[in-house]
């Protein structure tokens, strides 16, 4: 069974490092934990219509929350940053 590309994709980042990321033709996405990079590429290219040159991924370890004595953690996310073809672009973020 495969992945929808909406499954692999959760959310656009919108950071100021992500922002300025922009300028060189690179968008910032969560994706799902155990996708791997050429499932992300398939998906961005299917859902946006744009061509993908390179897909780099990194973690984010979830931050320790205390609330009185009893403490936890936030889920740990996997971050996508994705560097499209010189012409191309994603409309979400020329809004930003």
């Amino acid at each position: 069974m495969s992945k929808s590309p909406y499954d692999v994709i959760i959310r656009p980042l919108i950071t100021e490092a992500a922002t300025d990321a922009l300028e060189l033709n690179k968008y910032t996405f969560e994706v799902d934990r155990r996708a791997n990079k050429v499932e992300i590429r398939d998906a961005i290219e299917e859902i946006f219509h744009v061509r993908v040159t390179k897909v780099n991924t990194l973690w984010r370890r979830g931050k320790v929350r205390r609330r009185g004595q009893s403490s936890g953690r936030t889920p740990d996310r996997k971050k996508a940053i994705i560097t499209l073809a010189a012409g191309d672009s994603i409309e979400i973020f020329t809004n930003v």
